[in-house]
């Protein structure tokens, strides 16, 4: 692993135990890879999972005892200076990054009858606004030749409509088109600019009749677990994948829409 020894990668949303946050913390720290990672918990407690207070502190300590550094902070990205105060953190409890994943995000149901300017706004702030403004910030302070890794999330908004989510979609969309035009400014400072898709992840919010209905829709006979994707980000992140970049990697287990 001597090709990451020292590495450091940002993980943003790494609330819950059972979130992908979480699963992509645990997948480089295994490799080696020392770890920040953000959580906001005012909106996890406001969402149907809930979580306890202290899992932040639990997955940090996890990480720690497979032998990396790991360091957090609770952080609301819907403030503007955000990415300068997390870049500042990260530097001087760990030092400069090489790796940006960009999994949180902020998802709550509405429709085109019921969707307010506010609440738009607070998907537009998390979902895009800050993804950009953390690439920005990360791209800025990148000081070397290659190596550097964004990686962000979708839900496969182009595959498909998603109605009843129209903000999350729309702004969920944003970010595919963001990592396409990103990666080309990106690529000659050695940064790639990824997105992924995890289709539906069973990360504690699946109800079992959800999991039911959802089960015949994906080949392999189960859904997506948080790990399914850690393993494709782990790859992303890694040497092997220098030469990819500005793609859409739909990692759903060929779930049919």
């Amino acid at each position: 692993m001597n090709h990451i020894k020292g590495k450091i990668a940002i993980i943003t949303g790494a609330s819950r135990l059972k979130g992908i946050g979480a699963a992509i913390c645990r997948a480089l720290a295994e490799d080696g890879y020392h770890i920040f990672f953000t959580y906001w918990t005012e909106y996890d407690k406001a969402m149907p999972w809930n979580i306890k207070s202290n899992e932040p502190q639990i997955l940090k300590e996890e990480l720690r005892q497979k032998g990396v550094m790991a360091e957090c902070m609770e952080l609301d990205l819907s403030n503007p200076n955000a990415s300068v105060q997390l870049l500042n953190l990260v530097n001087d409890q760990l030092g400069h990054p090489d790796i940006l994943i960009n999994n949180a995000a902020y998802s709550t149901n509405n429709d085109f009858s019921n969707l307010t300017v506010e609440e738009l706004d607070k998907h537009y702030m998390v979902n895009i606004r800050a993804t950009t403004l953390l690439s920005i910030e990360f791209a800025k302070r990148f000081d070397k030749k290659f190596g550097g890794r964004i990686v962000n999330l979708t839900s496969g908004q182009f595959r498909g409509p998603m109605p009843g989510e129209l903000a999350y979609a729309t702004t969920k969309g944003a970010v595919d088109a963001l990592t396409i035009t990103l990666s080309a400014e990106l690529a000659p400072l050695g940064i790639t600019v990824n997105v992924v898709n995890p289709g539906p992840t069973d990360t504690g919010w699946m109800t079992a009749t959800v999991k039911n209905n959802l089960q015949p829709l994906f080949p392999f006979g189960r859904v997506g677990r948080p790990e399914d994707v850690a393993k494709s980000i782990k790859f992303l992140v890694s040497d092997e994948a220098e030469w990819i970049t500005g793609q859409i990697i739909h990692s759903e287990g060929g779930f049919r829409r």
